[in-house]
């Protein structure tokens, strides 16, 4: 079976494949070769889209052709473009009037982006593959502010051709008020765009570097003229495959070309390889509030930026070890793409991964990782690793279990003040928060889950021994905050990932607390310690929700505001004097309804509530929040992320009729990390069909034609909550591994799967209940086999 899509036409418009390293900034390779979305100065710069492309030309009768396919129609109109240029004017500065190869198909296996070109009056086919290093377990490797672009040229014919690979960029690094202090210098088999710092501001500095490792002319001394003369010019010496070394005086040639003559034998093929890096060592990034104890304003350095002294120093290094991470990010790729099942799960699994390589994620010099929600057009979308948010998120844990760690680190040390309670936003660089306003009821609980998750993943008892009075610290604020008379469920007033507070209690919300006070539970026991008193609550817990918020079908929320301690204030309000405070759910069916208890499945942590009645939820979340289309749906919210005729999964329907005046924000709107959890959820209960069904339907609206396939967005681009859908690996096959028993999970079936873990990776293959492991990176210690 086929297990990757392919994109041609309409589908390439809006295709956009990161590159990049962790929290290392992205190049983008669009749909048909052109390099876009160029974000490299530590902030996303969607528009950022320059005159960088690769061209070749043969001797005889064809024309130089750019090595990429039509301009996307969407670009027709000014797409990332705006002002004087734009298509009121010509999109003068674009390089769309050149030619290039009539046709063209995309298609990827993470994190590799393969373009396929070909045209009847070129001697040949060209194959563009794009990468950047990516090594599970290895969070160095996959931090490198590196790209490469493989362009392989495939003769057609049954002669030997001749011809010039050209690969030329203006200069585009530079900043407003900077271009006196921009420049263009050759290095070895390459050349430096660089913007020197100016105005005493160290963030100015930035430097793009393209090279290659074959022995190339360096043109740094590009025609400068009017109107379009340097580009004319530069076309003029690609048609008449010209090279030439060269320099410019004063180092500020508006470009510079690598020019490479090669043969391609008669029907054989030639390769060339670029590889991109890029050094911006400073930002003026500093998110969040300061705390008293917070005496210098520093702000957020690039982890790359401590391990290199430059962009010479970081191209050299990236030159000598390329082969290398090559191919170990092929043997990862190689890997991951055994995995056998269905196409659109593989799919919605591989291409959130991209979200890894965005501007969402960021890491520190001192290799702790911290991220936005998402990435606006030129900056970042809700700032601070939101717990609420990275809840949904399980690539990070599982590839990289070490840079997750330092997620939850953070969270019960600088987070976290002395009554625990924990801001749900680390600043940026971590330091010591500051503590004004609501904790996440949903963030924080599910924060003490996702420690017994990294406990079990990484092996490391030591580890989570050191956050136990911390841990129940935090607890024990929940508890007073939002469970005041130890019922076992949320009733206070609590702040959740909808950004609004549920009063009285609910499923959803309570679900985390259960799901806490069970991970606590569990973690006292193996570190000696008397939990009764968390266990007691948990059962108080369990019994609530499974009866007085189960209404049958599904679990919802009681909404109370008259008996709190907290105090409702109406202000004459005539909807809230009726209805009580604005933004809840009451008897409406939501799609998180059960989310604690997806997550506690996602930790190891089993059933938490009834399984029957949680399965009974979410095929209920199915039949009535699932759409094949939203023809008759009305959302006053954010309509873009799916519409008209598009199917999705509604956040909350009201079945049964009682549906606020002023429901939740968001509720009317469509996520796809929701969709992924319930996906997962489903799954794990054995409903593939369903499951299969809401995952299909996110990937028909993200098809290249309507959104990019490698960029789900919510608030904000490559958005973190769609990286639930890494949980669709498990969900489908129950495949897990656990690092303090070393005990290996799986279920029985007829499947091979990709496993990661703490210290290796490989696949699982089942075959009826014989259940098969191979290692293909580090080791995985089994001691025991669970066949489900």
């Amino acid at each position: 079976m086929e297990k990757i899509k392919n994109y041609i036409g309409r589908k390439l418009d809006n295709i956009c494949f990161p590159m990049g390293g962790i929290g290392a900034g992205m190049v983008g390779i669009e749909g048909t070769g052109i390099f876009a979305s160029i974000s490299i100065r530590n902030h996303p710069d969607i528009y950022c889209d320059p005159n960088m492309f690769a061209a070749v030309s043969f001797e005889g009768d064809s024309v130089a052709r750019i090595v990429e396919g039509q301009v996307p129609m969407n670009h027709y109109y000014g797409y990332k473009v705006h002002g004087w240029c734009g298509p009121g004017n010509g999109m003068s500065d674009k390089n769309y009037g050149f030619a290039r190869f009539k046709n063209c198909t995309f298609s990827s296996k993470f994190p590799f982006a393969n373009i396929d070109l070909s045209d009847d009056s070129m001697p040949c086919d060209v194959n563009i593959t794009g990468y950047s290093p990516f090594v599970p377990t290895s969070a160095d490797e996959s931090s490198l502010p590196v790209a490469s672009v493989k362009y392989t040229f495939k003769n057609k014919t049954e002669s030997e051709k001749r011809g010039v690979f050209y690969f030329t960029s203006l200069n585009f690094i530079g900043l407003p008020g900077g271009d006196r202090y921009k420049s263009v210098r050759p290095i070895k088999n390459g050349f430096v765009l660089e913007q020197n710092e100016f105005d005493g501001r160290k963030d100015t500095y930035g430097a793009f570097a393209v090279s290659t490792a074959e022995d190339a002319f360096v043109n740094a001394d590009f025609y400068r003229g009017g109107w379009w003369d340097t580009i004319t010019m530069r076309w003029n010496t690609i048609e008449n495959m010209e090279t030439k070394n060269a320099t410019a005086s004063d180092l500020r040639s508006p470009g510079a070309s690598i020019e490479i003559p090669f043969v391609m034998p008669a029907g054989g093929e030639r390769s060339i390889t670029v590889n991109f890096t890029w050094y911006v060592p400073e930002s003026n990034l500093h998110e969040g509030g300061d705390a008293p104890s917070v005496v210098t304003r520093d702000t957020y350095k690039p982890w790359y930026s401590g391990q290199y002294a430059s962009i010479d120093e970081l191209t050299n290094d990236y030159l000598k070890r390329h082969d290398e991470l090559y191919a170990k990010t092929k043997l990862f790729s190689d890997t991951l793409y055994k995995t056998d099942l269905d196409k659109e799960l593989l799919d919605a699994i591989t291409a959130n991964l991209s979200i890894l390589k965005s501007p969402t994620v960021m890491r520190q010099t001192d290799g702790r990782f911290w991220a936005w929600e998402g990435c606006a057009d030129t900056y970042g979308s809700c700032h601070g690793s939101c717990t609420h948010v990275w809840n949904y998120a399980q690539a990070v844990c599982n590839l990289f279990p070490a840079l997750e760690r330092t997620l939850r680190e953070a969270e019960f040390n600088e987070d976290m003040n002395a009554e625990g309670h924990q801001q749900f936003r680390s600043c940026l660089p971590i330091r010591e928060n500051i503590h004004d306003f609501h904790a996440a009821s949903d963030g924080q609980l599910g924060g003490i889950m996702k420690m017994y998750r990294e406990w079990r993943i990484s092996g490391d008892t030591e580890w989570i021994n050191s956050y136990w009075n911390k841990m129940i610290t935090s607890l024990e604020f929940c508890i007073r905050l939002w469970d005041p008379d130890e019922i076992g469920v949320l009733m206070e007033p609590h702040h959740n990932t909808y950004d609004i507070e549920f009063w009285g209690a609910d499923g959803m919300c309570s679900s985390f607390y259960l799901g806490a006070l069970k991970a606590i539970s569990e973690i006292g026991k193996a570190l000696g310690k008397d939990v009764t008193r968390y266990e007691d609550l948990y059962a108080r817990g369990k019994k609530y929700v499974e009866t007085i918020l189960w209404n049958g079908e599904f679990f919802i929320q009681k909404q109370e505001w008259k008996t709190l301690k907290a105090k409702f204030e109406d202000f004459g309000d005539p909807i809230l004097v009726k209805e009580g405070p604005k933004y809840q759910y009451g008897a409406g069916c939501i799609s998180d309804g059960v989310m604690g208890a997806w997550l506690a499945r996602e930790c190891g942590l089993g059933d938490i509530l009834d399984p029957e009645k949680t399965e009974k939820h979410l095929l209920s979340v199915y039949k009535y929040n699932f759409k094949k289309h939203l023809y008759d749906h009305s959302n006053p919210q954010r309509p873009g992320y799916a519409l008209g005729e598009e199917g999705g999964l509604l956040l909350c329907t009201w079945p049964n009729g009682k549906m606020p005046s002023l429901p939740f924000v968001y509720s009317n709107e469509v996520w796809t990390g929701i969709e992924y959890q319930v996906a997962c959820h489903l799954a794990s209960f054995g409903h593939y069909s369903e499951s299969l069904d809401i995952v299909s339907a996110v990937r028909a609206r993200y098809d290249g034609e309507r959104r990019n396939p490698y960029n789900e967005y919510e608030c904000g681009h490559w958005y973190a909550r769609a990286l639930a859908s890494y949980g669709l690996l498990e969900a489908f096959t129950g495949v897990r591994y656990d690092a303090v028993s070393k005990t290996l999970y799986a279920d029985k079936g007829n499947y091979t799967v990709f496993l990661s873990t703490a210290t290796g990776y490989g696949t699982v293959s089942a075959d009826g209940d014989k259940i098969t492991l191979d290692v293909a990176f580090g080791n995985i210690d089994v001691k025991e086999t669970v066949i489900g």
